[in-house]
């Protein structure tokens, strides 16, 4: 590991860098370690209160209670955006919407931000949303989407957005699980040149479900959609008929904010809670810190709110900071791999914030799509939603940058609320594919099986010692799922199921799930999940699912499928349609396998549990260190897998 390079971090970003050395970064880490309160409480005063609290900090992580500035009330809507007109800064953009067509943008200001949200939820409050009512949002990115959050928050509402790729089936799941009783959507999304029919897919998650009472529909396209008489109303008139001022509902620190949904090893995907004041507090931090925000800045996530990353680096973090966010509505590659590229040099993008696959999607069309375009705006490149291969990270760094901006390749979890190890632009020597060390108040870990702590370098489970505000505080209406998911195996710590190991420098180098879940394109999948899926076609047997390597989405799924002795005859290919369509079906496209292989047999021990291990291997076509099949009941089957492998493309 040492022999790998290190770059510094550049001079004229150090020049007005928040954090500027090394020294600097390492001084106020200790204070957060030593002093966790005071260091947290001086941080709190970067957002506004309403009551002060009485108490920073009270932590059990033997029985997952977690809890920040208690006592205090705000309001996460006020402090992204009332208190910043009322500042002065009314006709500062507060966000800059890139359509799905190239070139095409609306600016929207921070006064008419606060006119747009208080409609939207005086538009709820007139459909009965109160205080603790959960709101689904099921909606494209759109300026509408934005307002229906900080409306939900305005109310003290809990909003839990769902991301518009899923199918019916998980939007129902999601909805029966949380209760909502408002569901926003639009008539359809754009996407790449293309619609999808989210009202036809809201249709069909709520047939046979009352639990919705209210659909708001945005007409986002021209397409006229079938409207329920007594259920679903045009949200753009709606709101017109609305005043544009609305009361702020005064939370509690420990208030639902939201809940989101991710996947987890088992089938059932895990509603994660976030409350109101420690994630507020942490996510208008680390986005200053990590993407050194300053007020002239303009910053562009290219995520989708339907994830973490868009609720907490699109739009909580950087409005907390009256920062101008853009909000991308496309993909990548469309109309070409330059798009990306076209938005910085259009709108003077000056802090950027991507997936490693959407990086390698463009790489492979060659740099031609980025050097065509004016970067000089650019300071502050960040990577999230995997590990960043080493590859990529010098290309970004090279290519993109210019060999002049900061790599920022970031660490963080839907569980964390915001990002946890990250090098920081002014201060943080990086290596490609690194990333670094951890932010003020993280205290990582690395154990080995039995739980102890792994000394100076090493590899194990990577946990944190100590909660930061922005944890998740519970899994909804299932606190002793959050428990066993994530404080259960290792005692008095928060397990994050990835695995990491530590260099001789002690940077952290982050290894991958070690856990059954799988991360495609930077969403999380559980194997667990996607099996159900596949073994709900009627002429299914069983399944099991890896993940293996894959040059742009970094991993793919493969899926071993076994049928039922009974079913109908179709040739592999066939299977393979049927397969891939179910699974988009029940889950959504970005969960259909790359790979589908049919089978007899999985090999199993004799107490009947899949080794996936040999799976693994024979997916990865590494033959020649299968290790131990002693244990296996059916041997046999493992030279078939083997054989069909070798003639699969």
């Amino acid at each position: 590991m040492s022999t790998i390079k290190t770059y510094s971090p550049s001079n004229h970003i150090q020049k007005n860098a928040h954090i500027e050395s090394m020294t600097r970064y390492q001084e106020l880490y200790q204070q957060s370690i030593n002093d966790p309160e005071r260091f947290w409480h001086e941080q709190a005063q970067s957002i506004s209160w309403f009551k002060d609290y009485q108490q920073v900090k009270k932590i059990n992580f033997n029985e997952a209670k977690i809890k920040w500035f208690t006592g205090g009330k705000l309001n996460a809507c006020y402090n992204c955006v009332d208190r910043h007109v009322e500042a002065g800064l009314g006709q500062k953009t507060a966000l800059i919407w890139a359509k799905d067509e190239a070139g095409q943008y609306e600016h929207i200001n921070y006064q008419t931000l606060l006119e747009k949200v208080s409609q939207l939820a005086n538009v709820l409050k007139s459909q009965g949303v109160q205080k603790g009512d959960r709101v689904c949002i099921y909606m494209p990115m759109v300026p509408q989407t934005i307002y229906a959050m900080l409306a939900c928050a305005r109310l003290g509402a809990i909003h839990s957005v769902v991301f518009a790729g899923f199918s019916s089936e998980a939007l129902r799941d999601r909805i029966v699980d949380s209760g909502s009783k408002v569901l926003l959507t639009a008539n359809e999304g754009l996407r790449g040149g293309r619609t999808i029919p989210l009202k036809d897919i809201v249709d069909q998650a709520l047939d046979g479900q009352d639990i919705v009472q209210s659909v708001l529909v945005y007409q986002h396209t021209a397409t006229a959609v079938n409207m329920q008489k007594g259920r679903d109303l045009d949200l753009t008139e709606q709101m017109q008929k609305q005043n544009t001022a609305c009361p702020i509902e005064w939370m509690d620190s420990e208030d639902p904010l939201f809940i989101l949904y991710t996947s987890g090893s088992t089938g059932k995907p895990k509603g994660l809670l976030h409350t109101t004041g420690g994630y507020m507090v942490y996510t208008s931090n680390t986005h200053k810190w990590v993407f050194d925000y300053h007020e002239q800045d303009i910053y562009f996530c290219a995520a989708d709110v339907g994830w973490i990353t868009g609720h907490s680096y699109i739009v909580y973090g950087p409005l907390a900071n009256a920062a101008t966010t853009v909000i991308f509505e496309s993909t990548p590659v469309y109309p070409n791999a330059g798009r990306y590229w076209q938005i910085v040099e259009e709108l003077k993008v000056s802090l950027f914030y991507t997936a490693p696959t959407a990086l390698r999607a463009i790489a492979a069309e060659g740099n031609a799509w980025v050097t065509q375009h004016n970067r000089a705006s650019l300071r502050i490149l960040g990577s999230v939603g995997e590990p960043i291969n080493p590859e990529i990270w010098k290309w970004y760094y090279d290519i993109v940058g210019e060999k002049r901006c900061a790599i920022v390749d970031t660490w963080w979890q839907t569980e964390t609320g915001g990002i946890l190890i990250s090098p920081l632009p002014g201060a943080t020597p990086t290596k490609p594919g690194c990333a670094t060390l951890p932010l003020f108040g993280i205290k990582p870990e690395i154990l080995d099986k039995n739980g102890q702590t792994i000394e100076g370098a090493g590899e194990g489970a990577l946990c944190i010692a100590d909660s930061w505000p922005g944890q998740a505080r519970t899994i909804y209406k299932n606190h002793d799922r959050f428990y066993e998911t994530y404080f259960s195996q290792y005692k008095g710590y928060y397990f994050s199921g990835d695995g990491a190991k530590r260099d001789a420098d002690g940077y952290l180098w982050i290894t991958g799930r070690m856990d059954d879940v799988i991360n495609v394109s930077g969403h999380r999948l559980g194997t667990a999940e996607i099996e159900s899926a596949i073994v709900e076609h009627h002429d299914v047997a069983e399944s099991a699912v890896i993940g293996i390597p894959h040059d742009i989405k970094g991993t793919s799924i493969y899926a071993y499928v076994v049928l039922n002795h009974t079913s109908t005859e179709h040739n592999a290919e066939q299977w393979s349609d049927l397969i891939k369509n179910q699974v988009k079906t029940l889950i959504g496209s970005f969960a259909k396998p790359e790979h589908v292989h049919i089978c007899k047999a999985l090999p199993k021990t004799r107490s009947g549990k899949v080794m996936r291990r040999l799976l693994r291997k024979i997916a990865h076509k590494d033959f020649d260190t299968l290790g131990d099949t002693s244990t296996l009941a059916n041997p046999e089957c493992v030279e078939t897998l083997i054989e069909q492998r070798k003639q699969m493309v």
